[in-house]
């Protein structure tokens, strides 16, 4: 398989970051203000706020497809759902991208509100 110098990408992270540019052989690679890789993504400022939205629109999402497709509430039958679906899209690298700021936290807060809403028997953890 050849290496595909196209998809290659250079990510200047850092505030004094000079920028130089990096070449590959004869082939000059761009550079990206974010990338992702094993499914986190990575920004130059490190900021991991946009990898927090990135997982509120994939779990609503998630949970929306749930609430359209299961006519039962019951916590018996949303809480493996939730756990299997819900649950490992929030924990996936957490301990890499955990959010730091109110508001990424707050986000990230609506969305377990959400779920906990929806299914009859979690009431109590509102």
């Amino acid at each position: 398989m050849k290496f595909n110098k196209g998809k290659s990408r250079v990510l200047h992270l850092g505030r004094n970051n000079p920028k130089h540019q990096y070449r590959l052989a004869v082939h000059l690679l761009g550079s990206s203000a974010a990338e992702k890789d094993l499914g986190v993504l990575v920004d130059s400022k490190v900021c991991m706020s946009q990898q927090c939205a990135l997982v509120a629109k994939k779990v609503n999402g998630i949970l929306g497809y749930i609430k359209k497709s299961v006519a039962s509430r019951l916590r018996e039958v949303i809480l493996p759902l939730y756990s299997a679906l819900v649950r490992p899209r929030l924990e996936f690298c957490a301990q890499f991208w955990a959010p730091h700021f109110k508001t990424e936290k707050e986000l990230l807060e609506r969305v377990r509100w959400r779920a906990t809403k929806t299914t009859r028997g979690l009431e109590h953890l509102l």
